[in-house]
């Protein structure tokens, strides 16, 4: 009988520790985190409800969380490149779902790689971000975190930075958020990161939470080119910016503020998407690259390109040094977020880390 016991004794060990191994999930609001790896991707949900998706797929050139889903089921991202959607943009395809890096990091671009870029010049500039591993383990909440080591490599293979980020999850009734804690260390020498508007923690929206455009733009990306963009309908482009400091529309662009707020409508629901600067961050209140074609970034070091040249910024971090970035996203359904509920979020986020 003995025997028999610790038999089914070991057999309970293996299969809760196999599935522990696999999928971690919260105490509170169901939070599962299911690791894909073969298929190079991890899954987040609520309630066995899709959240996003960290995906590293060798097309982009870097980790992102795609898509990126509010708690009544609306897709808030952009479909293009991963998943292209019928009457959206197909401009900028290195702008995928939400993500993380810089447009000069001594001299490489890891901003506007893509596989748009002759191969030529992605041999010389470009800059991939290799995820490497990762890691899910409970928070002080009682709910797993998730924690992802990366790799800033030049196009030579040379580590230039290594990255450690940990991603919270949260659901409470209709809001969601992430809160991203990002620590970059410089492992071969210093790291120069110039001032440039291409960065820095980013995601690109669904076409209905752009803002209405009469005319045809041509935009330039990171390394110069210009893309066309040809004028699309307006029909259900219903976006709209509000920054902590009351500035609204495409105004919000190249100014501070210690939040923003993107909010519109995506088939019937009412949607707010917040991005909330840290206190500790350099350069706080960030300056903000949002743009109306969708493109909705915090940059804390593109201050020359942001205030006409009137200001400059140029950050570095010494060998051996790290820097740390701390950034809270988001997303409402069925309402838009008010600026008293806004606040309160940011102040907790301050607080928090």
């Amino acid at each position: 009988m003995k025997h028999v016991l610790f038999a089914v004794g070991i057999l309970f060990f293996l299969i809760n520790g196999c599935s522990v191994n696999k999928t971690s999930e919260g105490t509170k609001k169901g939070l599962v985190i299911t690791p894909r790896e073969q298929e190079k991707r991890i899954d987040v949900s609520f309630s066995g409800r899709l959240f996003t998706s960290l995906q590293w797929p060798d097309s982009v050139f870097k980790p992102v969380l795609y898509p990126l889903i509010n708690s009544s089921g609306t897709e808030v991202t952009r479909g293009f490149p991963l998943n292209p959607r019928a009457g959206e943009r197909s401009d900028h395809p290195h702008h995928v779902g939400m993500w993380f890096n810089y447009g000069n990091v001594n001299g490489i671009d890891f901003w506007g790689n893509s596989l748009d870029i002759p191969l030529e010049t992605r041999n010389k500039t470009g800059g991939v971000i290799r995820y490497l591993r990762s890691d899910v383990s409970n928070n002080a909440q009682g709910n797993p975190s998730l924690t992802v080591f990366s790799s800033w490599l030049d196009p030579s293979g040379k580590e230039l930075l290594s990255e450690k980020t940990t991603f919270d999850f949260r659901e409470e009734g209709n809001v969601r958020t992430i809160d991203r804690l990002t620590v970059l260390q410089a492992t071969n020498g210093n790291v120069k990161l110039p001032d440039t508007k291409e960065g820095m923690f980013a995601i690109r929206v669904a076409r209905q939470l752009e803002l209405p455009s009469q005319e045809a733009v041509t935009l330039t990306d990171a390394a110069g080119n210009p893309t066309k963009i040809p004028k699309l309908s307006n029909e259900d482009v219903t976006g709209n910016y509000l920054s902590s400091e009351g500035v609204t529309g495409d105004s919000v662009w190249g100014k501070k503020a210690r939040w923003m707020n993107l909010y519109g409508v995506i088939n019937n629901d009412s949607v707010s998407l917040v991005i909330c600067d840290h206190p500790d961050n350099p350069g706080y209140p960030t300056y903000w690259h949002a743009r109306g074609y969708g493109l909705f970034s915090v940059n804390p070091f593109g201050a020359k390109d942001f205030t006409n040249g009137a200001s400059e910024m140029n950050f570095e971090i010494k060998a051996g040094d790290k820097a740390e970035f701390r950034y809270r996203f988001i997303v409402s359904s069925r309402k838009h977020l008010q600026t008293g509920e806004i606040n309160r979020l940011a102040d907790e986020f301050a607080s928090k880390y």
